[in-house]
């Protein structure tokens, strides 16, 4: 077994753990910080999916980083959400529906700094890269 299949493994249990217990547990998760579960649909297949992700606050918007690790490709879900922008997120016990950006130069220079600061494992990441790991924006929409 691979490490992606393991860490899907993961990402799944902590799912169901997030949504069965309506964001209780899985919201906030030592040392890693705070949780939120994005819906999205995949691009080609169409499939409605849910994925784990650690955010932060930037004023009413949450930001997201597609890092993957530092693998050299985006992130499956990264790539769904450029193609269907609109979707939602839970946070903790609540819901609420979202439109995607990927920040630009202006919000990334901002914004880097403080996810590294959330969570120092993204600058290991972007280390470990050549692409330019992504930082997308959620807006509350609707």
């Amino acid at each position: 077994m691979n490490r992606w299949t393991i860490a899907n493994r993961l990402v799944d249990g902590h799912t169901l753990v997030y949504r069965a217990t309506h964001g209780l547990v899985g919201w906030w998760v030592p040392p890693i910080g705070r949780m939120l579960l994005r819906d999205h649909v995949g691009a080609r297949t169409g499939k409605h999916r849910t994925t784990p992700l650690l955010y932060i606050d930037d004023g009413d918007n949450l930001v997201i980083v597609a890092s993957k690790g530092g693998a050299p490709r985006h992130p499956a879900w990264f790539h769904n959400l450029r193609a269907n922008p609109d979707t939602t997120v839970r946070v903790g016990p609540g819901r609420r529906r979202v439109r995607a950006h990927v920040a630009d130069a202006d919000e990334r220079s901002r914004l880097w700094p403080k996810v590294v600061e959330a969570y120092g494992g993204y600058a290991d990441y972007q280390d470990r890269t050549d692409r330019q790991i992504p930082i997308v924006v959620l807006e509350r929409s609707g």
